[in-house]
């Protein structure tokens, strides 16, 4: 990195590292010399592994564009809620012309393009169903939940009930996945109702298990408990297809 000329130059960077959560710890910041800031942060900040760096190789971005992408980036953070954010302070969107804020939500474009390649879906909202999903459906003791397969995981559906209270087994064994639950209560994407607790949003998930262990308070394997219409699990489906 001390190497590097890019990194003499200003732009706007993410520092990634992991969690006791499956969402990643992220840090957004900006600096007129990359370097510097992040020799700064080496020392002061332990919970990264990753940082991810945008600049240019041309004319320097100035103070205030960068800023405004380090504010549109924390933004959309907040958002998507699909990381542990470690930014703490808000960053206000600086004032820039019509023409120059055009440009900096192109180069934003740009930007956000990218980072999927990279592992990081912080940024993004969270895939919302549609006719081309196919539902599942867990609808087992106390729980009765909806959601659907995508590329990055399983989201279960708002309005969704979870088991108001997880097993024995579960607490004994599996506690990262009640500690997920505590999480998602902690963070009112699940509200206590006379049934249970209810999904007050839409809530991706790294796999179909961890969607399914949440919801019904047990060990599960989501691959055979989430069902589609017809009585079909995931697996099933998915051995269709790679049949076909």
């Amino acid at each position: 990195m001390k190497k590097r000329e890019e990194f003499a130059r200003s732009g706007v960077y993410i520092l990634v590292g992991p969690s006791d959560d499956d969402q990643p710890r992220i840090y957004v910041g900006e600096a007129e010399t990359v370097r510097t800031r992040l020799d700064e942060h080496y020392v002061s900040k332990d919970f990264w592994q990753q940082a991810i760096v945008f600049t240019t190789t041309g004319t320097p971005r100035n103070k205030a564009e960068i800023r405004y992408l380090e504010a549109r980036l924390l933004e959309l953070a907040r958002q998507h809620k699909r990381c542990q954010l470690e930014n703490k302070t808000k960053s206000q969107r600086p004032g820039l012309s019509e023409a120059d804020q055009a440009e900096m939500e192109g180069y934003l474009d740009e930007l956000l393009s990218l980072l999927p390649v990279l592992g990081i879906y912080a940024f993004e909202p969270t895939e919302t169903a549609s006719p081309d999903h196919r539902l599942y459906y867990l609808k087992v003791k106390e729980c009765d939940a909806t959601g659907f397969e995508s590329s990055t995981g399983f989201t279960v559906l708002k309005a969704s009930l979870a088991r108001l209270e997880p097993t024995r087994s579960l607490r004994d064994h599996f506690p990262n996945y009640v500690k997920k639950r505590e999480q998602l209560i902690e963070d009112g994407v699940l509200l206590k109702d006379a049934d249970g607790w209810r999904f007050a949003r839409d809530y991706h998930f790294t796999s179909p298990s961890q969607a399914s262990t949440v919801c019904a308070g047990r060990s599960s394997n989501g691959l055979d408990d989430w069902k589609d219409k017809d009585r079909e699990s995931i697996k099933q489906n998915r051995a269709k297809a790679t049949s076909e």
